[in-house]
């Protein structure tokens, strides 16, 4: 099947219901998925919470402290190896630098994100499956 041919089919399929075909002819296999386009409810601006200044402050200086490992790839989050394996680690473990925090998947490769200081787990920022962008951050570590 020729790019061509392809790209009208395409076109074709965007006007329609249908959200997926295959065509096998000869010795080439096509098969074209279209997920469903779901909008998403309206959610009202949360209100901002009001918060005593010596408590803020209290909270400012202990984020200061924390080292927060980013992203450094747009891709699907996971806490462990395989789906029934153990998270790689958990708020209060110990850790060490080039120890692995998680895995992202990007384009079907696993990228293991490693911890770049010595510390103990803080928070957790993301949930397991979530998709992340560049620059997330993913955890936060308190340095030893």
């Amino acid at each position: 099947m020729e790019l061509e041919d392809l790209k009208s089919l395409i076109e074709f399929l965007k006007e329609t219901d249908i959200t997926e075909l295959r065509i096998e002819r000869d010795n080439s296999k096509v098969r074209i998925k279209r997920g469903q386009v779901v909008s998403s409810p309206e959610v009202p601006a949360p209100k901002p919470a009001v918060v005593q200044a010596p408590v803020a402050e209290e909270a400012e200086e202990q984020a200061e402290k924390l080292h927060t490992v980013a992203s450094p790839i747009v891709g699907t989050f996971y806490r462990s190896p395989t789906p029934e394996a153990p998270p790689f680690v958990n708020v209060g473990l110990a850790v060490t630098r080039g120890q692995v925090l998680c895995i992202i998947e990007a384009m079907k490769l696993m990228n293991e994100i490693e911890s770049e200081v010595d510390g103990v787990i803080a928070r957790v920022l993301v949930e397991n499956g979530q998709a992340v962008e560049y620059g997330e951050p993913l955890f936060q570590i308190e340095p030893a």
